[in-house]
């Protein structure tokens, strides 16, 4: 394609995401789901499962092949500044909050899962189209352990603020223990990415290098970076200026941890971890959100769908593997979140909800399978049963959360009102 035709094909793209995110979106709200549900899906119906399947040619004129590297590299541009937004949200006082109940929740919600996917992983490893002929078993375990042990923090952290209950010990306890699950599988993934097709100095590179930039900006970096935090308090604003730097921050973070051989979100992530809080991380959020939220990241959805083909799922075998995975997940995750609530004194009705929470995979389960397929580390058909299990378990969090939570709540209330009434 030439310069002309590349930009043409790209604008046509960008309308058609838009609008299908959104309109797939606005249907998603009306049966209870978050914004993010709708675009999960959308971008699996733009893809070759459904739109490609239906419209062969039609979807080529949209989605011509030559097109991709450009929705590719604004896809992971959006993920990137998404992640860094979502690392100027992680409370690290949350921890202190609720230490120990957050601790074994995140602990049972980290090892049931990991331990359920690497035995998986040790079944799935030598079936052919699943994982790469590269990988070792010992990186087909880690991976998939990760891939089930990740929680969709982001999306916890909307419905928390939705529902009105950030402040209460629920909140606090299932964030607190979201952020743990989330930071230890990003750990193991970086461990994968280091190790895989390399040698042994290549991954000593990457890990010790990804140690040292953490370290570096979460030390001294912050340090350093609370000087812009002064400069926008003191401008009452944040300035042109002030967003240039942090933008150039990021790219730069971002280069760092690509180049070290781990992948450029981690860079981002860390960065935002690391960025002033109160009126900075606030006016940054205000200003970036919208672009990455609305923009951006619905390209990463559709690059996501436009990978997923479901028809590569289309034998006994196959199905069975991806059931087997998609109880994993639920068991590994919901279940094992909702016995160690329990075990540390938490309500029934708490620990439920805890549970059913920590189980969504959302957005942060579609950056894994992607980093594994871009990487080589999987094939399209473990890809795409990977994706269909992230959109499973987060379709169920809203509907079972207001069954286990606000049903239960309501009950509450009543029983209350009668006892005063008698």
């Amino acid at each position: 394609m030439t310069p002309a035709q590349l930009s043409a094909a790209f604008f046509l793209q960008v309308f058609v995401i838009l609008a299908v995110c959104r309109l797939v979106g606005m249907l998603a709200r009306k049966f209870g789901q978050p914004q993010v549900v709708g675009e999960m899906i959308a971008g699996v119906i733009m893809g070759p499962s459904l739109f490609g399947l239906f419209f062969p040619d039609l979807q080529q004129v949209i989605f011509p092949k030559d097109s991709l590297k450009l929705l590719y590299v604004l896809s992971q541009l959006g993920v990137g500044l998404y992640m860094f937004l979502v690392g100027t949200e992680f409370k690290t006082e949350l921890f202190r909050a609720r230490a120990r109940s957050a601790a074994s929740v995140s602990i049972a919600g980290m090892v049931a899962p990991f331990t359920l996917g690497g035995l998986l992983a040790f079944w799935l490893w030598k079936v052919p189209g699943l994982f790469s002929e590269k990988a070792t078993q010992f990186e087909a375990v880690l991976f998939l352990g990760a891939a089930l042990s990740i929680t969709a923090f982001p999306m916890l952290a909307r419905i928390i603020y939705e529902r009105g209950i950030t402040g209460t010990s629920l909140g606090t306890l299932a964030l607190a223990a979201g952020a743990i699950d989330d930071a230890t599988a990003w750990c193991v993934l970086a461990v994968v990415l280091a190790t895989f097709g390399g040698g042994s100095m290549i991954a000593v590179q990457a890990i010790g290098g990804g140690i040292l930039y953490g370290v570096f900006v979460l030390t001294i970096g912050r340090k350093l970076l609370r000087k812009l935090g002064t400069i926008a308090e003191r401008a009452g604003k944040l300035t042109p200026t002030l967003l240039a730097v942090t933008l150039m921050l990021l790219m730069l973070g971002s280069w760092t941890t690509d180049a070290i051989g781990i992948h450029s979100i981690f860079g981002g992530f860390i960065l935002g971890v690391a960025m002033p809080r109160g009126f900075f991380a606030e006016q940054l959020r205000k200003q970036l959100e919208p672009l990455a939220v609305i923009f951006l990241l619905p390209m990463f959805f559709t690059f996501s769908g436009l990978n997923t083909r479901l028809d590569t799922v289309n034998n006994p075998q196959l199905l069975l593997i991806g059931l087997a995975v998609l109880v994993a997940a639920i068991a590994g995750k919901g279940i094992a979140c909702w016995l160690a609530a329990r075990l540390n004194g938490e309500t029934n009705r708490t620990a439920l909800a805890v549970g059913t929470l920590m189980n969504a995979r959302g957005l942060m389960e579609l950056i894994i399978v992607n980093i594994g397929l871009q990487k080589g580390i999987i094939q399209p058909a473990l890809f795409s049963i990977l994706v269909m299990m992230a959109i499973v378990t987060t379709l169920m969090t809203s509907p079972l959360f207001e069954l286990v939570y606000r049903r239960k709540a309501s009950e509450s209330t009543d029983t209350e009102t009668a006892a005063i009434s008698a």
